[in-house]
């Protein structure tokens, strides 16, 4: 498992202040091919324009744990590749040269990030970014988005929903007290949970922890939550074991708990009531995410509305978004960094008419990076999707051939993050490095809270792209 330690620290890597904030910031995890049960992956190789000659990579992973993986991906890990031009598209066996994190690095003035989302949803700045044209970006607004669809297009939208994971409480040892606080990251089972602990060294095992309106006593039964610190793990995690389990416990961190707003917003204000609303979407069913999948926080009724009157349809798959998805890469080569894991589901139902839809001639538009990921870890090698339910892992970096998607929206991503590198990879490295330059200089919002973009294809990144992306 990934060390999530620094899912609390600051956009710049560093620790972060708020009030879920990490004393400090470990190196993620071992390479690759560390551990047992490495992962199947494939790799491109290629060059980057503008950046000269490396060894440019992409780890398409999958967990061991998924329900399927695709035919023809070897075990173990891939070679050293180095290529001064051109891509090559074929699996590799032994150990794999990535990137330089530094190429995905980028100046972000601090004011730019976003505290609060836009009103209304629909009402943010949309740029779109089309690296076939010249100028390559465009100003818009979300309520636009319907102009760049074409009849018989398919948006494709993450329905998890985020649920109230921040607690604070009290640790009692004896006559000892302490506060303790807690952002919950996985659960182990109906009773346990995995969380991220602040400060960890006033926790050991066997610890009792109260949850309470004020962490003593309470008159209602769902006014206090308790439980023990079965286990201490690495990285500030601990396993918590509640008193309560299955639907009783949900209910309990309904009343308990906050939504868990990114390292970035916790640590310059506090979560708040409007919280609960906005920082979920407005198709949100499935609960089990402990971040929101932002690029769907836009959408309104009314611009469903519009997207129907274009003939847009909409599909829905399940990604519940974890901590891991606001890790910084602290390696220096991508090839090093340990990818997080999130469970996901795409029905039979959802696959058979997203292929459907390709076979008409529409275009699959993913909304969000959690959608194409997982859209992306259920395609075959001819881009067909198939049913999918497990972990995916998956790292997409330049070079990387997209398969099951051919637009983009998503909201600005941290420097040197997994998701600036993915969007590099969907839209050109040089493209979203201008893109984002363009955005600082025009004063968008960043992040969680902040504006979206709409992004075209590079022209090697997609195998489906269609000849003509416009009307």
């Amino acid at each position: 498992m990934v060390c999530t330690q620094e899912y609390f620290g600051s956009p710049d890597g560093s620790s972060g202040g708020g009030s879920m904030g990490g004393s400090g910031s470990p190196a993620v995890g071992p390479g690759l091919c560390s551990g047992q049960a490495p992962p199947a992956p494939e790799v491109w190789a290629g060059q980057a324009a503008g950046a000269g000659a490396w060894g440019l990579s992409d780890r398409r992973e999958r967990s061991d744990r998924s329900a399927r993986q695709a035919p023809g991906w070897a075990r173990g890990c891939p070679e050293n590749v180095l290529l001064p031009q051109g891509f090559l598209a074929v699996p590799r066996s032994g150990y794999e040269s990535g990137m330089r994190t530094d190429l995905f690095d980028f100046d972000l003035p601090e004011d730019l990030i976003a505290l609060r989302p836009a009103e209304p949803r629909d009402g943010a700045r949309l740029l779109v970014v089309d690296p076939s044209r010249s100028p390559a970006v465009a100003d818009h607004v979300v309520r636009d988005l319907s102009d760049f669809l074409r009849p018989g297009d398919a948006l494709v939208l993450n329905d998890t929903r985020v649920i109230p994971a921040a607690l604070e409480g009290v640790r009692i040892r004896g006559e000892a007290r302490a506060r303790v606080a807690f952002n919950l990251l996985q659960r182990v089972d109906g009773s346990r949970w995995r969380a991220l602990a602040r400060p960890a060294k006033r926790l050991q095992a066997g610890d009792r922890v109260r949850f309470g309106k004020d962490g003593d006593g309470a008159a209602c039964l769902l006014d206090v939550l308790d439980a023990t610190v079965a286990e201490r793990c690495e990285g500030g995690e601990v396993e918590l074991a509640f008193d309560l389990s299955g639907p009783d416990l949900d209910q309990a961190i309904h009343v308990q708990g906050e939504m868990p707003l990114p390292p970035y917003i916790a640590g310059r204000r506090a979560p708040d009531a409007s919280d609960r609303t906005r920082y979920q979407t407005v198709y949100a069913a499935h609960e089990g995410a402990v971040a929101a999948p932002t690029a769907g926080l836009h959408f309104t009724p009314e611009l469903f509305a519009a997207l129907d009157a274009r003939g847009v349809s909409r599909h829905f798959v399940t990604l519940h978004v974890g901590a891991g998805t606001f890790l910084p890469v602290k390696v220096e080569d991508t090839s090093t960094h340990k990818m997080h894991a999130e469970a996901g589901d795409v029905s039979a139902e959802t696959a058979a008419a997203l292929n459907a839809v390709r076979a008409a001639g529409g275009r699959i538009v993913a909304v969000g990076t959690t959608s194409l990921r997982l859209l992306e870890s259920a395609a075959a090698e001819d881009g067909t999707i198939l049913p999918y339910a497990g972990e995916t892992d998956i790292f997409i970096t330049p070079g990387y051939k997209f398969r099951a998607i051919d637009l983009l929206m998503t909201n600005f991503h941290l420097p040197r993050s997994t998701l600036f590198m993915l969007v590099s990879a969907f839209a050109g490295l040089d493209t979203m490095k201008a893109a984002y330059a363009h955005a600082v200089a025009s004063g968008y919002r960043f992040y969680s809270y902040g504006d979206a973009s709409l992004l075209y294809p590079a022209p090697t990144a997609s195998a489906h792209q269609a000849k003509d992306n416009h009307d």
